[in-house]
């Protein structure tokens, strides 16, 4: 309740927008922005569990991808999953608000291709990644 609360007060202050024409900010602090980065924050060390060893990846479209479910048993798989389908949503919340603060909809297709190349870089040596063709390989 109290984040949401924190939630409806930040959305209602007034948040300067960037022109559609300027470069994606991704360091840009509007009140969704640091809210969305904030949760994300708050679950990425649970993600760790199944990035090291192989089992999740980095999808080509930005989005956490099983890879290599095989290694799981039940309760394993049904906690990546969950995992997956709370993280997955919030780094679309995390785009669709970065392109809020450029201009709207229209920044959408940039804050997306900004945020995901960020990931990329960001995703640690060993972690696995896929390539535009669907294929998995290890970070260098």
């Amino acid at each position: 309740m109290k984040r949401l609360l924190l939630l409806l007060a930040f959305l209602s202050l007034p948040a300067t927008a960037a022109p559609p024409s300027d470069p994606i900010n991704l360091d840009i602090g509007t009140p969704p922005v640091i809210i969305v980065r904030h949760t994300l924050a708050q679950r990425s060390s649970r993600l760790v569990y199944f990035y090291d060893p192989g089992i999740i990846g980095l999808g080509n479209d930005g989005m956490i991808k099983i890879r290599d479910g095989s290694r799981l048993n039940l309760a394993q798989r049904q906690i990546a999953e969950k995992l997956i389908d709370q993280e997955n949503p919030d780094r679309n919340s995390l785009i669709y608000a970065l392109a809020e603060a450029h201009g709207g909809q229209d920044a959408e297709p940039a804050a997306r291709e900004a945020q995901v190349k960020r990931w990329k870089a960001q995703f640690h040596s060993g972690w696995w990644v896929e390539d535009a063709q669907g294929n998995w390989h290890q970070k260098p």
